[in-house]
């Protein structure tokens, strides 16, 4: 029996759960809970919120993407029906007990988050060794090592290491920060080229390989050294690389017009919030007047965020069978409101708008909010919807 549209591969139904989680999660801690949890007690909100963004919203996202993506690359048939739903059944306890922020239960929650990262690595391990090929392999790699840190965060938790906990959770960042690297380095070619020629009969948009990779290996080795070295000022410096590198992504995409269509514009905004990020946790370190916290949300929320969105959009129509000549208007909305997002929880710590610094946290948290219910609202008609575009969506 057929399975259903939105089960027939992973991002139709991981997409809409990601963006339903990222829309209620910050909404009920920050405007409904006041930044408090019910059941928290040991575990600080503050590193509840952090790990339920990235493993939960993000690492839905990232499902989505791999369960897709990597079939699509090895031309193996994706998972779907019952597969989909396990993995989703996995995720779920702990996005449940993420909710109340219960300490109690963080050890069953972890077992549950290791189960679907694990299943997640299986199930696209599974399809490179149908093709023997390593050729992707470093997806795989770097998925394990999100294993790891959320299996760390877990254990700084129940032992009572916060500052470990806290570590392990930047260092999660980190490695998110490098999937986008990856993802991006397969995704810019084919969204820049078709924004050049919407006909794809040319390729005129060629990046340099040792620009599309550099970014991800400095955030490799400032995410080492800060794991293993968090005292010294090699951390500083390795951030400031990793930010330069980011911004010296940008210095190829000088292609005119195109660049402000909103799936370009997006994607690029992404890399300019990721080296804003590493540039202020640099600037952090070496003692300038930046609030600590500024460079990782600008991390978290700015540069991840508009990655997420990004890829949302554009392989939330290009696996829906449409093309990327007529988004529509939820597209840029949802761009537009990610955007604003990141800005209005950033500014203030800046000293930009400080008007809205009384409120900067629970307006983002609104807008953000927003952004994944506009999203959700466009495209989820398109997820339940049959139709595949050939052509994939991700190079």
């Amino acid at each position: 029996m057929r399975a259903r549209p939105i089960l027939s591969e992973a991002l139709r139904l991981f997409f809409p759960l990601a963006a339903l989680h990222g829309a209620v999660w910050p909404f009920l801690w920050i405007v409904i809970g006041g930044y408090d949890l019910p059941f928290g007690d040991a575990v600080p909100p503050s590193q509840w919120h952090a790990h339920e963004m990235i493993f939960g919203t993000y690492g839905m996202a990232l499902a989505g993407f791999l369960g897709s993506a990597v079939p699509e690359w090895t031309d193996t048939r994706a998972a779907s029906g019952s597969t989909l739903l396990a993995l989703a059944g996995l995720w779920l306890p702990g996005r449940l007990i993420g909710f109340a922020g219960g300490d109690a239960w963080s050890l069953p929650a972890g077992f549950f988050d290791l189960a679907f990262l694990l299943a997640l690595s299986a199930l696209i391990g599974t399809a490179m060794l149908a093709r023997r090929t390593v050729k992707h392999l470093a997806f795989l790699i770097w998925l394990f090592l999100f294993t790891a840190a959320e299996a760390a965060v877990r254990y700084a938790w129940w032992s009572g290491d916060l500052d470990l906990a806290s570590r392990c959770l930047e260092a999660a960042l980190c490695i998110f920060i490098v999937l986008f690297s990856l993802s991006a380095a397969r995704i810019n070619v084919v969204v820049l080229n078709l924004a050049l020629d919407p006909t794809g009969g040319t390729t005129p948009y060629r990046p340099h390989p040792g620009r599309q990779h550099m970014a991800g290996a400095m955030v490799t080795l400032y995410m080492a050294a800060k794991l293993f070295f968090p005292q010294s000022d090699v951390c500083a410096w390795l951030a400031l690389a990793a930010g330069a590198a980011f911004f010296d992504r940008l210095a190829e995409w000088f292609i005119g017009r195109a660049v402000f269509k909103t799936e370009v514009l997006l994607l690029g905004l992404g890399n300019a919030f990721a080296g804003a990020g590493f540039l202020a946790l640099g600037a952090t370190r070496l003692g300038f007047s930046v609030p600590p916290a500024a460079g990782l949300h600008l991390l978290s929320v700015g540069a991840l965020g508009c990655a997420v969105m990004a890829v949302f959009i554009i392989a939330g129509l290009r696996h829906t069978g449409r093309d990327l000549a007529h988004l529509p208007w939820q597209a840029h909305a949802a761009a537009g409101l990610m955007v604003m997002a990141g800005l209005i929880r950033i500014l203030p710590e800046f000293d930009f708008a400080a008007i809205l610094s009384p409120y900067h946290h629970g307006l983002s948290a609104i807008v953000w909010a927003a952004s994944f219910g506009v999203w959700l609202q466009g495209f989820l008609p398109f997820m339940r919807a049959p139709g595949m575009d050939e052509a994939g969506a991700c190079g």
